[in-house]
């Protein structure tokens, strides 16, 4: 895999751009098993020191990583692994509410659609409560 110079893709080529080599190679990393789920994925400065890329090279492999359900953010802790599993489907989860989804799109959405739900529900009770409160507020003002 060859990197064009200053990540720009060569006409007509099928060279990879910088941000695709470290993203294909963390990907292998985590399908042979060198990198599990759970795991910490390299930071940003070890990335670049590796690959001798920018800071926004990395940034772009980090960002296609989690589009593609290989890795999840944890604010103030890194990047890690993706566990294989939660971005299925049919994932039944704990559905414990707060929980962050680990990894893909699918259970991203999912965890919104369950909070979503919620506050639903939430807005129909509050509904239910000021109509009562209505109700009994028209009735003393008589």
């Amino acid at each position: 895999m060859t990197v064009g110079r200053r990540g720009r893709r060569p006409a007509g080529g099928t060279v990879l751009l910088t941000f695709e080599v470290i993203a294909e190679a963390l990907r292998e990393r985590i399908r042979s098993g060198e990198l599990k789920p759970g795991d910490a994925l390299p930071t940003q400065a070890v990335l670049m020191a590796e690959y001798g890329a920018s800071s926004l090279s990395v940034q772009k492999a980090m960002a296609l990583l989690k589009q593609d359900g290989y890795a999840i953010s944890r604010p103030g802790k890194g990047a890690f692994v993706a566990h294989p599993d939660s971005d299925a489907e049919g994932d039944s989860g704990d559905g414990e509410a707060g929980n962050t989804p680990v990894g893909g799109t699918a259970a991203r959405v999912k965890a919104l659609e369950l909070a979503l739900a919620e506050t639903l529900d939430q807005l129909t009770a509050l509904r239910a409560r000021v109509e009562a409160l209505e109700a009994g507020g028209t009735e003393r003002g008589c």
